[in-house]
């Protein structure tokens, strides 16, 4: 790790170069302050930046806001907070007074000392940091510790928030700290529940998902936040799987993780499971990306969602657990029903967190579907009819499906395992994903080959569900490639009706 004493400039973002002017112009000081401080000293820009000042917060976002000709708004008039908003950069700047009387004061009243950092509005160098409580030190070290003893107590929120830097900046908590990020765990229940879905989502978000989720269940939050996941814990299975469910689930965002990094974003990979799957799906990389990136209800993205139905994708486990003893005399563990269960338990979860229902209809669908590509190689050949299937079961969600199935297989084997079944998944998925991105109106969502008046009046119908259920014929006949014309569709149709449901 690179050292503040190794790097006397700081990686500050270009964005800080353009305003310094104004904050500079002011008769009272201005300090950047918290994550911007953080990231700088370990050489990653941040986009949102923090400010303090002594007073006439507000009226600065407003000064900043008319120079870049973008707009501001108050945030919190009595404790005199503003906010910048560049929409182009997806980007915040916010203003707030001091939190106590002087800069110290604010500094020491932070969450962890590694957040407790400022820096004058004026500087570049990391000789002119103001650290209070020892964060510098501490960032040196990779080490998360809270500035002080009623830090959660005060926040309890805190406490989550300190397994998720843990988790994004591969750091450590102090053993005091753990120690009271336990004990806050009962406090969490007085949280809004907006607070701890924000919190909860930026830690699925880091590059270490299982990680912050296995210090959950350590530490007593998973039963606070997500008692449908804490249940997992113990709840045994079968081979191929190597672990019990709340493990497995662990493993499986790891992985995940890691076939993100390799599939979607194609960066390099040193696991020769992952560079195969690197080598045959790096043909739809980009529009992958592009799925992972699009906006969803609740100012959210797909990226979330994936990792949401890789966290729910089991939960169902622990109602559906069975035992039975099969013909070899085996204990056989069965989850029978396990992906409806974990779908409707997801959707309760995710309303109480307040997710959109657009993003709450996705997670579910990728928990009850997330079964469905292991099915598919277990067919001699997957025909386009049931892949026309699959995505009109799935949606746009059977995409994240695909990516979900080869995180599932790698956690279940403890990697690819034997006997050719990655291979089969891969061939799988692949074929898939071909579809909907290189066939989609061929496969997919083929272009209607007559609408449903035509039909009454070829047939003679009435209206009514005979006639949705004929057009549903015709296109999955149509995606399958077996009809191409209106001829074609109408006798086909006629068949069918004269055969009846």
């Amino acid at each position: 790790m690179t050292t503040p004493e190794d790097t006397p400039g700081l990686a500050l973002p270009p964005l800080l170069d353009e305003i310094r002017p104004v904050l500079v112009a002011r008769d009272t000081p201005v300090y950047l302050v918290g994550g911007a401080v953080r990231d700088a000293l370990l050489g990653q820009a941040s986009h949102d930046l923090d400010f303090v000042v002594p007073e006439k917060a507000i009226q600065l976002a407003f000064t900043v806001a008319d120079a870049l000709n973008v707009p501001a708004y108050i945030l919190d008039r009595e404790r005199d907070t503003g906010r910048v908003v560049l929409p182009d950069l997806q980007t915040m700047i916010d203003f707030a007074r001091f939190r106590a009387p002087d800069l110290e004061g604010d500094l020491r009243d932070r969450d962890f000392t590694i957040n407790a950092m400022a820096l004058p509005a004026s500087a570049i160098s990391a000789t002119a940091i103001i650290d209070p409580t020892g964060g510098r030190q501490d960032l040196a070290a990779g080490l998360i510790r809270l500035t002080h003893a009623a830090s959660l107590a005060d926040d309890p929120v805190r406490a989550l928030r300190a397994l998720r830097l843990a988790a994004r900046l591969h750091f450590k908590l102090t053993p005091d700290t753990e120690m009271a990020v336990a004990a806050a765990a009962p406090l969490l229940n007085q949280v809004s529940p907006e607070r701890i879905r924000d919190e909860l989502l930026k830690l699925l978000l880091t590059g270490a998902p299982g990680t912050g989720l296995a210090q959950m269940a350590a530490l007593e939050l998973l039963p606070v936040i997500l008692p449908e996941i804490a249940a997992l814990a113990g709840v045994t299975q079968s081979s191929p799987h190597h672990e019990p469910v709340l493990a497995h689930t662990i493993s499986v965002l790891r992985w995940l993780a890691q076939v993100e990094t390799a599939v979607v974003y194609q960066e390099e990979t040193v696991t020769p499971a992952l560079a195969q799957a690197q080598s045959l799906l790096a043909p739809y990389a980009a529009a992958l990306a592009a799925h992972l990136s699009r906006p969803v209800d609740g100012g959210l993205h797909g990226r979330t969602l994936l990792r949401l139905g890789a966290l729910f994708h089991d939960a169902g486990k622990a109602e559906t657990r069975a035992e039975e003893i099969v013909e070899t005399g085996e204990l056989r563990i069965r989850f029978f029903g396990h992906d409806k269960a974990g779908a409707r338990l997801a959707g309760r979860r995710l309303r109480r967190l307040r997710l959109s229902n657009a993003a709450i209809k996705t997670v579910r669908r990728i928990v009850r579907g997330h079964m469905r590509p292991l099915y598919l190689t277990q067919a001699e050949k997957v025909t386009r009819r049931a892949v026309y299937r699959f995505f009109r079961d799935t949606g746009e969600a059977g995409l994240d499906i695909g990516l979900l199935s080869l995180a599932d297989h790698l956690a279940t084997h403890d990697g690819p395992g034997q006997g050719g079944d990655w291979e089969r998944l891969l061939a799988v998925v692949a074929r898939l994903f071909q579809h909907y991105f290189d066939a989609y109106e061929e496969t997919i969502a083929p272009p209607p080959l007559l609408g449903g008046g035509e039909l009454i009046t070829a047939l003679d119908l009435e209206p009514g569900p005979e006639v949705g259920r004929l057009l549903r014929l015709i296109e999955e006949a149509q995606a399958a490639g077996e009809i191409e014309t209106r001829e074609e569709a109408v006798e086909l149709a006629r068949t069918a009706h004269q055969r009846g449901p």
